[in-house]
């Protein structure tokens, strides 16, 4: 890292806080601006926050290591999630925005009870705390350690306090706009790092020439351990549904518009976006493997990185990005899990709370989490590359109960209240045995034959599998206890 390199990683941190704390200046926030920009952003603002939003260190990380190993067959994973972002634009963006909700669980506190909203908020939090930032922080902290040979608690110190200190002040508002400078700066690095490598590697002939036909394979067998073809056509769009369509930490973004075509067309702009990752992240990995064969799995992006073919200037930017990429997911985190925090748990037990005292509680439910976010920072040592396969998995494990609860809500006006709970928690009950029992098999080499079978079902099938145990269960369980006339009331108002 040359002189010029450190300048520019400097100035990116000063300019990042600064528009932040610009963003942060009013004072009189109301629970709408804190948590939802004031539900006044457009759709810009909103495309850009989502992107930024979803694109984070686990993905410079993971798009790349997958590229290195097993060539372009993760593409389908983006390329999915076009498609549902288009079709989410279309016909979840107006229904979010007329709803005039603060939070997802507070959407299905409205089609059944506040159990089923206490249930999902509680969830998520511990979610996002146990699992989404200790992926982000522990991605960014190996990406900066192997590249600027940083000390990994110091590194993802320096990110959570930066990004706590303009989140806790400013909410959504200096959230989206330090957003949108963000990505400016992480796909600029991610694009000029593909320039640079294919450069290197003699083009895209070249990289043709150096690596195996299968490389450039995108559908694989149904037997394929990692991307098995029904595995990508049935379950990655249960995993994507419940991702871009019911996590907070998303369609915060959707309800933070000033009305549903902005929104719509917010979701159309990430769709075009997510086009990208597949170019500036996964064909790194490829370049990364072409130069250096040993560069592979979590290896691949710092290995590219710490080689010589990025010139000084261009080295600070692409390290910048990445600071960038990290630093808006963390955001994303921080502000989603106080917003449900807030409005999920703490309103419902304080109807009363005046709107200063909900901005007041939003802060200090951020500062908490930002607390929690650097305690969980020592426990970064216990978590290896295997581990960090393990977490990135928990989306299949997590997922499908929500996404089955959200279509049948909207599809099903018999499913009520408790066929909803027990289908979430039986869900619930299933991917965590299969998460514990994976763990299990594979640290303490257990050969026991049914649990070996069990694990050895592709993550995607077994997505598939716990989405339609779920269903089932909140249809049955629904139909045993049948739709009360409050619920089927409640039903219409959601429609």
């Amino acid at each position: 890292m040359s002189l010029l390199d450190n300048t520019i990683i400097l100035f990116y941190f000063i300019l990042v806080v600064l528009i932040g704390l610009y963003y942060s200046r009013k004072r009189d926030q109301d629970s709408a601006d804190y948590f939802l920009s004031g539900r006044n952003a457009g759709w810009f603002a909103i495309g850009v926050s989502l992107f930024a939003t979803n694109i984070s260190s686990e993905h410079f990380i993971g798009l790349a290591g997958s590229g290195a190993s097993r060539g372009i067959a993760v593409a389908p994973f983006e390329w999915m999630a076009v498609i549902i972002l288009i079709l989410s634009g279309y016909f979840l963006a107006p229904l979010y925005v007329k709803a005039g909700v603060f939070t997802f669980p507070e959407f299905i506190g409205k089609r059944f009870d506040k159990k089923n909203r206490l249930y999902l908020s509680s969830l998520t939090i511990l979610v996002y705390i146990f699992v989404k930032i200790s992926i982000t922080l522990f991605a960014g902290g190996l990406l900066l350690q192997e590249v600027l040979d940083w000390d990994i608690y110091t590194s993802t110190l320096v990110m959570v306090m930066l990004t706590g200190l303009y989140t806790v002040i400013g909410g959504m508002k200096a959230v989206i706009y330090t957003q949108i400078f963000q990505t400016v700066f992480f796909l600029g690095g991610a694009i000029l790092l593909t320039i640079f490598g294919l450069h290197e590697v003699g083009g895209l002939r070249g990289l043709f020439n150096k690596l195996p036909s299968d490389y450039f394979t995108l559908i694989k067998s149904a037997s394929d351990p990692d991307f098995p073809w029904t595995g990508i056509l049935f379950g990655a769009p249960i995993i994507g549904f419940w991702y871009w369509c019911t996590d907070q930490y998303i369609i915060q973004r959707l309800l933070s518009a000033k009305n549903s075509v902005e929104a719509q067309r917010g979701s159309y702009l990430t769709a075009i976006l997510k086009i990208l990752p597949v170019f500036v992240l996964v064909i790194p990995g490829l370049i990364a493997v072409a130069l250096f064969p040993g560069a592979k799995g979590d290896r691949a992006y710092p290995f590219l990185l710490t080689s010589r073919i990025l010139p000084a200037g261009i080295k600070g930017i692409v390290v910048a990005g990445l600071f960038a990429a990290i630093m808006s997911s963390l955001a994303g985190i921080f502000n989603s899990a106080s917003a449900l925090f807030t409005m999920d748990i703490y309103r419902s037990l304080n109807p009363k709370a005046s709107e200063r005292k909900l901005v007041l509680v939003g802060r200090i439910a951020t500062v908490i989490i930002v607390i929690s976010a650097i305690l969980w920072v020592p426990m970064i040592k216990f978590i290896s590359s295997e581990i960090y396969i393990y977490l990135q998995s928990m989306q299949a494990y997590i997922g499908p109960p929500i996404a089955a609860l959200f279509l049948l809500s909207l599809a099903y006006k018999e499913v009520n209240s408790k066929g909803a709970i027990w289908g979430l928690a039986i869900g619930g009950v299933l991917g965590l045995v299969r998460l514990l029992i994976e763990m299990l098999v594979r640290d303490y080499e257990i050969t026991n034959n049914v649990l070996s079978w069990f694990v050895g079902i592709n993550y995607l099938h077994f997505a598939i599998i716990l989405f339609v145990i779920s269903s089932a269960t909140m249809i049955i369980v629904s139909r045993l206890y049948p739709l009360s006339v409050l619920t089927a009331i409640k039903y219409e108002e959601v429609r």
